[in-house]
């Protein structure tokens, strides 16, 4: 089975071609109906080959046909299929399955709906492709189609201002990344001579990846994190973060799919396929953990004040890669994978939740919704899955993948980015139930709005329990009741031990952690559920700090000034330097020809004895120079 793993991509490309032939004037039902059918064979496909690498752990292999010969390289194309990749497959096909569907319901009517597939299919076969590339040279090139469906989706709404900004800014952000990553491969090929995975791992642990100009140790460190950057350009990590945000302003259910199993993915997939390079350098590990770290805790501490309820749920996407990275780059391998599994599907069920709410309501203000559950018990207990997952409370998936890298964190003696973890996860708590109690509880706040918010129909809701399953059972794939299945599965990628650590479980930490969960949830329980702290005061009271918070740390605003102040300061200079130095100059030269000819016209009168005289006093004049300034002629 595992040799017709290249179905999986391809059947989603299928789809998009199918729909590109349709055309814009074709009918919702046979779209959508075409798109979840092929999406879900994908799945299928994707599920026979986690199966089949399961039962047969050593059935991996790499299926490429030659593509170019350049002098004594060659490239190739293909597929391969590993435990990893073949783990994503699964991801990334199950929940974009579920994203197709409730797109059904949710984008009914809008005049767009064909195109709106088409661009989901692409992005779905753009990032399958990317986890099968065999080699870095393909990845690179769905990595960069990968950027391009979000730069369709983000801006899908391009006649709004913001959306065209979103998308623009999302595109040019993610392309600083792709700068460091496009460089990193380069220098990987020059020192190794092949795009290969294999060929680039072999030199970086043998310390033979090397250049005239620099050893083979710094080299290694310096393209991981020239990967890396490429990675946090993709995952929204820190300083490259900005773009996550405002790319709230695509339809809901874009964001599921690119917050849940695509593009955010596809950083933390980079580093875990990069793993050896990144292993045979303990500077770009610890690169990776510390930027996790404070991204972690950075999407925590801004998503505590937001009140757009898709913004929240974005900084906390971004705090979760952070935890992801930070899991990584401690050497937890097995379990930053582990985290991005369960966190694909209580994070597609979170945004498609809120997408259900936004559907009823028609706003993302938290302060204009309240008292929804009454009319929303699906949306409302489905929400409430993903949000005690998200917090980390037993036994709901999140508590057993991010206490797994908490406790790597601590085991590995990293205790500062410990307790980084430990505080992100009280916020995490208090955030998500803020939302929670706003949305769903108390009075509703705007009764215009609420006296039409209803339940969507089956086609939003079917996928809103599927997903609170799996955001309740996912954790179980890796726990000792299936004698941690998942991390031997993944750790089978390298039976020598190249790619991370394993850690014990640590009780009293998994008590400690539910306990800062549970506080977390109480707060938020006591400023808006059952008000006993007034939060607009403690707001006022701790104005600079909410400020700083509600502002996201002014981190546009210093971008603004530092880099697009300065862009447009260079861009200003540059501008008049050629419009008024270099342009003036090719004026002048112009001008003097066009004078010099208007000169000599005047010259030609057609009279032959004025040429003769003309050219008698010529013949004078040289004479003089010759006889007074040369010297004479005779």
């Amino acid at each position: 089975m595992v040799e017709y793993a290249w179905l999986a991509p391809v059947l989603p490309l299928v789809g998009y071609v199918f729909l590109l032939a349709l055309g814009r004037r074709a009918a919702e039902g046979l779209v959508a109906g075409v798109s979840v059918i092929l999406t879900f064979l994908s799945f299928l496909v994707s599920l026979a080959v986690f199966t089949a690498l399961g039962a047969h752990p050593d059935v991996t292999g790499t299926y490429t046909m030659r593509w170019l010969t350049l002098g004594a390289h060659s490239i190739d194309v293909g597929f391969q299929v590993t435990h990893l990749n073949a783990l994503m497959l699964v991801v990334v096909s199950a929940v974009s399955t579920l994203v197709f569907l409730f797109s059904k319901g949710y984008m009914h009517k809008d005049e767009r709906f064909p195109v709106f597939y088409q661009y989901l299919n692409l992005f779905v076969f753009s990032m399958m492709a990317l986890v099968v590339s065999p080699n870095l040279l393909q990845l690179y090139i769905f990595w960069e189609m990968v950027g391009l469906c979000s730069y369709l989706l983000i801006g899908f709404w391009y006649f709004k201002p913001e959306a065209a900004l979103a998308a623009k800014k999302s595109f040019i952000v993610t392309r600083l990344g792709d700068v460091g990553l496009f460089i990193g491969i380069i220098l990987l090929f020059l020192s190794s001579g092949s795009f290969d995975y294999s060929t680039v791992f072999q030199a970086a642990t043998t310390g033979h990846l090397g250049l005239s100009w620099i050893t083979p140790a710094d080299l290694t460190t310096l393209t991981g994190i020239l990967v890396f950057v490429g990675a946090a350009g993709k995952s929204a990590q820190f300083p490259l973060h900005v773009w996550l945000p405002d790319a709230m302003e695509g339809p809901t259910p874009v964001s599921a799919l690119i917050h849940a199993a695509t593009m955010v993915a596809a950083g933390v997939y980079l580093v875990a396929r990069m793993y050896p390079l990144f292993v045979a350098s303990g500077t770009a590990l610890t690169v990776v953990a510390w930027v996790g770290g404070i991204t972690a805790l950075l999407g925590a501490l801004i998503a505590l004040t937001q009140r757009d309820i898709k913004r929240v749920i974005a900084y906390s996407t971004i705090s979760q890669l952070g935890y992801m990275m930070m899991g990584l780059g401690v050497g937890a391998y097995a379990y930053g994978m582990f985290h991005l599994f369960t966190h694909a599907f209580f994070k597609a069920l979170l945004f498609l939740a809120a997408g259900s709410v936004i559907h009823a309501v028609d706003t993302q203000d938290l302060f204009e919704m309240g008292g929804l559950g009454k009319k929303m018990r699906i949306t409302q207990w489905t929400f409430l899955f993903g949000a005690l997952s998200l917090s980390g409370v037993f036994p709901w998936a999140g508590f057993w993948s991010k206490d797994s890298i908490i406790n790597a964190t601590l085991q590995s003696g990293h205790m500062t980015l410990f307790w980084i973890a430990e505080i992100a996860a009280f916020c995490t708590a208090f955030y998500i139930f803020r939302v929670y109690f706003l949305t769903f509880h108390g009075k509703p706040r705007d009764e215009s709005k609420m006296a039409h918010a209803h339940e969507g129909s089956w086609v939003m809701t079917v996928p809103l329990i599927i997903l609170a399953v799996m955001a309740f059972i996912a954790g179980l794939f890796n726990t000792g009741l299936n004698n941690f299945g998942l991390q031997r599965y993944l750790m089978a990628d390298s039976p020598t031990g190249l790619i991370g650590k394993v850690y014990p479980d640590n009780v009293p930490l998994m008590i400690i952690s539910v306990t800062v969960a549970l506080v977390g949830i109480g707060l938020a329980a006591l400023m808006y559920w059952k008000p006993v702290i007034s939060a607009e005061k403690l707001a006022r009271n701790l104005s600079g700090l909410y400020r700083l918070s509600f502002n996201k740390f002014y981190l546009d605003e210093i971008y603004y000034g530092v880099v697009v102040w300065t862009g447009k300061l260079i861009a200003g200079i540059v501008d008049f330097f050629d419009r008024y130095i270099l342009d003036l100059i090719v004026r002048m030269l112009g001008r003097l020809g066009y004078m010099g000819g208007v000169g000599l016209k005047y010259t030609q009168t057609g009279q032959v004895q004025t040429y003769s005289v003309i050219a008698f006093f010529g013949i004078m004049i040289l004479l003089a120079i010759a006889m007074f300034h040369v010297g004479g002629v005779f």
